[in-house]
């Protein structure tokens, strides 16, 4: 990534512009990212080793990726990296993140100009695409954008924020423990190519190629 190497240079000089790979970074730390308690550590917990491995590569770091036991299954099926960086850690607390923010995050300090490379994050982070057929109309495909948080405070933020900038609605509904905002085929389709301005973006690999072939010039 041309830009991780600045973006490690502004944290060096104790200040951080911002860029899309770092927009993406925090999309992606606001859902799988963990601030500890211990100011300045930073940690990130996938089941995606690609998506570490590029995490790794927006922000010019080295260090190791390391097997995590799930919360969930029990079972040593994560991957996570850790590191420390007092400045950073400062930075994402003043733009609204939080330490330990399970339930807790609400609306964020994001720039027009990079919210949808921080939304990108995200959707990689804890959304889904959902495409099927039909099961009325065979030749019609659905398709499903949707984006995940246990706080409502913070789904609410995100769809006033992408109305807001394409005048697109979406829908929030209650999934048992947490909520999810989907967008269908219609908005879906208007939101795609601002999720991925080019092909070329850090994202999961395994949710754009779900997509790819639905959006121009890809």
């Amino acid at each position: 990534m041309k830009n991780s190497i600045k973006i490690m240079k502004g944290i060096k000089r104790k200040s951080i512009t911002w860029t899309s790979e770092i927009a993406y970074i925090v999309g992606l730390l606001t859902t799988d990212g963990c601030l500890s308690s211990n100011r300045g550590h930073v940690e990130i917990t996938s089941k995606d080793v690609q998506l570490l491995k590029t995490f790794k590569n927006c922000l010019g770091i080295k260090n190791k990726i390391t097997r995590k036991t799930s919360g969930f299954t029990h079972k040593k099926n994560c991957y996570r990296i850790q590191f420390g960086n007092v400045i950073f850690y400062d930075w994402l607390l003043r733009i609204g993140l939080i330490p330990h923010k399970t339930g807790k995050i609400g609306a964020l300090k994001i720039p027009d100009k990079y919210f949808f490379h921080f939304l990108r994050g995200h959707l990689d982070g804890d959304g889904s695409f959902l495409r099927y057929q039909d099961p009325i109309f065979p030749k019609s495909e659905r398709i499903y954008i949707k984006f995940r948080s246990k706080n409502l405070k913070h789904l609410m933020w995100l769809k006033s924020r992408i109305n807001s900038l394409l005048k697109i609605k979406g829908y929030i509904a209650n999934d048992g423990n947490v909520f999810s905002l989907r967008f269908a085929k219609r908005a879906s389709l208007i939101l795609l190519p601002y999720l991925y301005p080019t092909k070329y973006v850090p994202c999961l690999k395994r949710k754009y190629n779900i997509v790819k072939d639905l959006i121009p010039c890809h």
